[in-house]
């Protein structure tokens, strides 16, 4: 085992779709599926059985063993210890400092232990009464990702089953960790060495099985697919291709049927469709559901000519689960080029509609609609608004499909400012259902993005070397920003009349995600720092915990000891840091405090002040040349923007490069940009800039720090 301290690290239109774009990874007819071994899984044991039981949406919330806690992603735990009448007592029980970092993860809790995976794949064990570190396995992904580090931002969860620890890393590998020592029991690659696919989300086990998809279709020709793994071997047992390959190659099911809704050599640029979040499994008919992707490029005119719906792209895929054989699909926008990918999470419930129960899924998606869909035959119940959009007047629901506003697909060079954006109106940070109150609890975004493709060229597009982001669009702030700028709330949703029932404003760009309980409670970070817990019936806030630094992760409750526990994890990661400008809370990236928070009620635990950030200046008596600041300004936000924040206002992800001693010195500068000297900190290399690029990097961060007081 290894311990090590990680640190993570775009002309105007089409240089900040770069720094858009790759927040999305941050923040992706009929179908394949590929055998990749005849060999049957073997027999389901008695522990393996208990295991199952325990990820069953009927368990009894003991354990919260999987990123949604359950199979159907519900978010929910059905303990009650702590309620909406007590939770007044609920106080810190311990805390553990987690050092500098991505933060922003999803914990999993099992038989008394927290194991989660912060930075790039390092995992930890912690006894939860006690706060005590049991083991931390480091995989050392920031070390062997390469380029990838470009792309991706930590890890948001991983997943348990009988006795092993499972996480993705950067560099593509599925790696399973005993859960009691930490040490390695296997590791598979599941990706090619291309350099731009990376997994930076939770893998989901199901019956025996594990199943992993990954990122990386805004940065470089990719062709998404799900693998599924003996989740006690590590042996390949089938793979789904999400999007056609070359039909002239290709043999598979997807390039035969799928290819038909394609146009033009779309293989040549891979295509997309990754699944990098969305997994979600229905035991009672041994289905998975996956949640694909944006297609690449993101310009449906260069990917596939502007023709044909581009299946499985921005698509709900349900499989077999035991061979990975095509069922359905729902596509939630054909022909998508907006970024606006169904990756987000999905939850399976049963629900009282028309005076019949209904087995149903339900996603609330980056393009503003909330679907509820048959999850036996993938036909659509209901689809309705429940965030600003101004792209689609409204779901037909004869169809499925939307009925577009012609405006968004912003025709002959004209640009268009649409509803919401590249963030979406949701994204990865779950939302949570109650059987309960039967309410989704959902984190929404209210942000525009103008699209237009001015400029481009249509026919002579290729994509970019070296992993960086661009989709041959453009993609900016509304130069009316205002509300466009971003803002957010937590809503309580009805998904059967689909109306809202309540919203409560929340700080910042986002909220984080959310968990649900039968005590009546709705927990939630915010990104000013606090922790709380709202009603589940009114959202009235009934408990605030001042964390000292934002709280974005999705929440965990949980038994040990027979005393109800929550855990959330304190501090800035993943994609949001690029909102430094828009960030409620000043979390500088050395000192914000990035932190393991447990609770019970009663608890007294005292937590340190955070530390502040160290007063510095070294750029203020920067001579400025304003021509090569310009030239710097595509070259940060295409490479550095993603991290290091919009206009070099970091937002906790990565230093605040305005305050660097680092930018002030060229040697030491070239040495950490150039030359990698923090790539094992997960600091990306970018080789290919000579003196003359790097020195204009430094001008625009220069220029951007003289700004600092207005």
């Amino acid at each position: 085992m290894h311990v090590r301290t990680t640190f993570s690290r775009r002309r105007r239109g089409a240089a900040i779709y770069a720094a858009v774009a790759s927040i999305m990874l941050a923040l992706a007819t009929t179908g394949c599926s590929k055998s990749l071994d005849d060999d049957k899984t073997p027999p389901v044991d008695q522990a393996a059985s208990t295991a199952h039981a325990k990820l069953l949406d009927g368990s009894d919330g003991a354990d919260w063993p999987a990123f949604g806690r359950t199979y159907g992603e519900q978010h929910y735990s059905p303990l009650r210890q702590i309620n909406a009448e007590n939770v007044n007592r609920l106080g810190l029980a311990w805390f553990h400092d987690l050092g500098v970092g991505h933060s922003t993860t999803g914990p999993i809790a099992v038989d008394g232990v927290i194991y989660f995976a912060n930075r790039f794949s390092v995992v930890n064990a912690i006894d939860a009464v006690t706060g005590r570190e049991l083991w931390v396995h480091d995989t050392m992904a920031a070390e062997k990702a390469g380029l990838r580090l470009r792309q991706a931002y930590g890890t948001r969860g991983i997943a348990w089953w009988n006795g092993n620890i499972y996480t993705g890393t950067t560099d593509g590998r599925l790696v399973a960790l005993d859960a009691k020592t930490g040490n390695e029991r296997w590791s598979v690659l599941t990706v090619p060495d291309d350099g731009v696919r990376f997994i930076s989300g939770a893998p989901r086990v199901f019956n025996g099985k594990i199943i992993v998809g990954h990122g990386g279709a805004d940065a470089g020709p990719t062709r998404g697919y799900v693998t599924a793994y003996d989740a006690t071997t590590g042996k390949a047992l089938w793979r789904f291709y999400t999007v056609p390959g070359n039909p002239a190659v290709d043999t598979d099911e997807t390039t035969r049927i799928a290819a038909e809704t394609w146009s033009g050599d779309w293989w040549k640029f891979g295509g997309g469709g990754t699944v990098w979040n969305a997994i979600t499994y229905d035991d009672e008919t041994d289905t998975v559901f996956i949640g694909t992707g944006n297609g690449y490029p993101w310009n449906h005119r260069i990917r596939s000519q502007g023709k044909g719906d581009n299946l499985f792209l921005s698509s709900i895929v349900a499989l077999d689960g035991n061979t990975g054989a095509y069922k359905w699909h729902y596509q939630t926008n054909p022909g998508e080029t907006w970024d606006y990918n169904a990756a987000m999470d999905m939850q399976l419930a049963e629900l009282a509609i028309g005076g019949k129960a209904r087995k149903v899924l339900m996603t609330a998606p980056k393009n503003g609609f909330f679907y509820v869909i048959d999850r036996l035959t993938g036909k659509l119940i209901s689809a309705e608004p429940f965030a600003r959009q101004n792209w689609a007047s409204h779901i037909d629901p004869d169809t499925g499909r939307p009925v577009e506003n012609p405006q968004a697909r912003f025709p002959d060079g004209q640009s268009f400012t649409m509803w919401p954006g590249t963030v979406g109106a949701h994204n990865w940070l779950p939302m949570a259902y109650s059987p309960d109150t039967r309410l989704v609890y959902l984190p929404t975004i209210e942000m525009a993005n103008t699209y237009s493709d001015k400029g481009v060229d249509i026919k002579g597009w290729t994509p970019p070397e070296r992993n960086l982001a661009d989709g041959g669009i453009n993609v900016d702030v509304p130069e009316d920003a205002g509300a466009a700028q971003g803002t957010s709330r937590l809503q309580a949703w009805d998904p059967v009349t689909q109306k809202s029932v309540w919203n409560v404003p929340t700080p910042g760009v986002t909220g984080g995600g959310v968990a649900a309980t039968a005590g009546g409670l709705v927990f939630q970070g915010h990104a000013d720092g606090t922790f709380n817990a709202y009603s589940a019936a009114d959202g009235k806030r009934l408990w605030s915990f001042d964390a000292g630094a934002p709280v974005i992760a999705p929440p965990i409750t949980f038994m040990a000891n027979g005393r109800q526990y929550v855990t959330v994890i304190s501090g800035m990661g993943t994609s949001f840091g690029i909102f430094g400008k828009l960030s409620p809370h000043s979390a500088d990236y050395r000192t914000q405090a990035r932190r393991v928070l447990t609770f019970v009620l009663d608890g007294d635990a005292p937590l340190p002040q955070s530390q502040a950030a160290a007063a510095s200046a070294p750029l203020r008596n920067f001579s400025v040349d304003a021509a090569s600041a310009e030239r710097g300004l595509p070259l940060f936000e295409q490479a550095c923007g993603v991290c290091h924040g919009i206009q070099a206002v970091a937002g906790g992800t990565a230093p605040d490069l305005r305050t660097s001693f680092a930018a002030s010195d060229p040697n030491t500068f070239r040495a950490i940009v150039k030359d990698g000297a923090l790539a094992a900190n997960g600091m990306p290399q970018f080789e290919e800039l000579d003196d003359k690029r790097l020195n204009d990097l430094r001008h625009y961060i220069a220029s951007r720090a003289q700004l600092m007081d207005d």
